[in-house]
């Protein structure tokens, strides 16, 4: 771990989800101090009025890109010099809202996970939407990324048909190839083993790999909209510290479950609460 976050050890925000609105006039994203952030994963809601427990889904299109701006001017002052953004968005609203960004920011990648939506019914006056739309941003070009953290490994039958000399010995063939912008990846269905009660869970697999990609290890993760937790968990699975934020308290509850669940019995109790 490095000295700067040897020094954040005794950080009130660190390791923490607050229980309360990454806006709210009284706390929110100001108990994150500027520059201390590694990696922001952020989840939205969409704009689709999908049931959070609230009305956080139901804003119409204007005042959906309105209060998107709004939350990326206060979330990004949170991040180091060097510091990047992956964001979850619909096809909707991903064209605004990444040209906004790209006013702030680098666009990286434009990335589409396919949610493997088996072909069953759908429109009879479009496509089906069977993916999601995620923009991976950085602050600047020294940007932290860690290819061989998240390289795919080759079958046997793919090294063995490399066999020529030429090849032996190539750190690409050994470690595995990097991963494309395209990542197909189940969504949670119903009887998933990951699956907890919340409408729009994003899978370990995909957040994972942002995670070992984007954040040294025993760096900082940011979610200013964590829903089930899983960039906690998958901060925490890694090696990484995590903080940030949910609004609805049976949220926060079902967080700190799957963070207790993944602590070891002698761990501080205090380090994996909530925080309303």
């Amino acid at each position: 771990m490095s000295s700067a976050t040897d020094s954040l050890a005794g950080a009130g925000w660190l390791d923490r989800v607050f229980c309360e609105d990454a806006l709210s006039a009284v706390g929110g994203l100001a108990r994150i101090p500027d520059g201390s952030v590694d990696l922001m994963i952020a989840d939205p809601p969409y704009g689709l009025g999908k049931d959070y427990g609230n009305d956080s889904d139901k804003l119409d299109t204007a005042a959906y890109l309105a209060w998107t701006e709004q939350w990326v001017d206060a979330a990004l002052p949170k991040l180091k010099p060097n510091g990047s953004l992956y964001i979850f968005l619909t096809w909707r609203n991903s064209p605004e809202i990444f040209v906004m960004l790209k006013q702030r920011m680098t666009m990286i990648n434009e990335i589409i996970w396919d949610r493997r939506v088996p072909s069953m019914g759908g429109s009879t006056r479009r496509y089906s939407s069977v993916h999601d739309t995620i923009g991976f941003f950085a602050r600047a070009k020294d940007y932290f990324f860690d290819l061989d953290a998240i390289r795919i490994p080759y079958d046997a039958q793919t090294k063995k048909a490399r066999s020529r000399s030429i090849f032996v010995g190539a750190k690409w063939l050994e470690m595995g190839y990097n991963p494309k912008d395209v990542w197909s990846v189940s969504r949670l269905h119903r009887e998933h083993k990951e699956r907890a009660d919340h409408p729009t869970q994003k899978p370990l697999e995909v957040v994972e790999r942002m995670v070992k990609a984007s954040c040294p290890p025993g760096g900082v993760v940011l979610d200013p909209f964590m829903g089930s937790g899983t960039t906690a968990v998958a901060a925490r699975r890694c090696g990484r510290h995590f903080t940030g934020f949910e609004l609805n308290p049976d949220y926060c509850e079902l967080i700190r479950q799957r963070l207790d669940a993944l602590a070891p019995a002698h761990q501080d109790d205090e380090a994996l609460r909530t925080q309303a």
